[in-house]
């Protein structure tokens, strides 16, 4: 890698970004994606939140960028670093990313025809987690050997599952669960979303005993 396309990397992680955005909401997965690609990002004052519909999370950058979606977020950040990846993993993130957004929510999150969350589709068998589950036999990460952000888009939906649904029993897929238990061991899931919240979900992930229900459904 030549000096200058390191530069440019220094200049982008270097400029600090701000998130708009709050615990119990699907902001703090963003906060997570950024610390494990070593991006800085600040916290906005939620009055001065730009969001056009006025949720969360939403972020900001120089030059008036605004990005909104946590998902889009996750691309935001995976844009501005993709250039310490090969062309292969950088496509493999993105896949994960908008499959994380477009599929997995709708299995974790079973909504009303209002857009309420109502139960989780871990309950039930599924035939795409049960391909998850045998992607993960095969290797250690989503994009490989290598923790990405794919693994922030899809690990943090399925953690979500056990914080607002605690006691789902996922040990149907092995696989998917002790790749759920690595996700949330990572001390910068813990900086993210809070040491309790990772003791809990590692106490539901190392036994079946239901904890307390973390925070309501979003």
């Amino acid at each position: 890698m030549n000096f200058f396309l390191l530069a440019t990397i220094f200049l982008q992680l270097s400029s600090a970004l701000t998130l708009y955005g709050h615990p119990g909401t699907r902001s703090p997965l963003c906060n997570w994606g950024a610390l494990e690609v070593g991006i800085d990002i600040k916290m906005g004052d939620l009055s001065k939140n730009p969001h056009p519909f006025g949720q969360i999370p939403c972020l900001t950058d120089d030059n008036d960028v605004l990005v909104f979606e946590s998902g889009a977020i996750l691309l935001y950040l995976h844009e501005k670093t993709k250039e310490t990846l090969s062309p292969a993993e950088a496509a493999a993130i993105q896949s994960y990313i908008v499959w994380a957004n477009a599929s997995l929510d709708g299995i974790c999150f079973l909504e009303t025809p209002d857009g309420k969350v109502y139960d989780t589709g871990l309950k039930k068998p599924n035939k795409r987690i049960d391909q998850l589950d045998k992607i993960l036999e095969k290797q250690p990460y989503l994009a490989g050997d290598k923790f990405t952000l794919a693994d922030v888009a899809v690990g943090s939906y399925l953690l979500y599952v056990l914080q607002f649904f605690p006691g789902v029993d996922v040990s149907r897929w092995p696989h998917v669960k002790a790749y759920m238990k690595e996700c949330c061991s990572r001390p910068a899931y813990a900086e993210a979303f809070g040491k309790k919240v990772q003791g809990l979900l590692l106490s539901q992930l190392g036994s079946e005993s239901a904890p307390k229900k973390l925070f309501g459904v979003f």
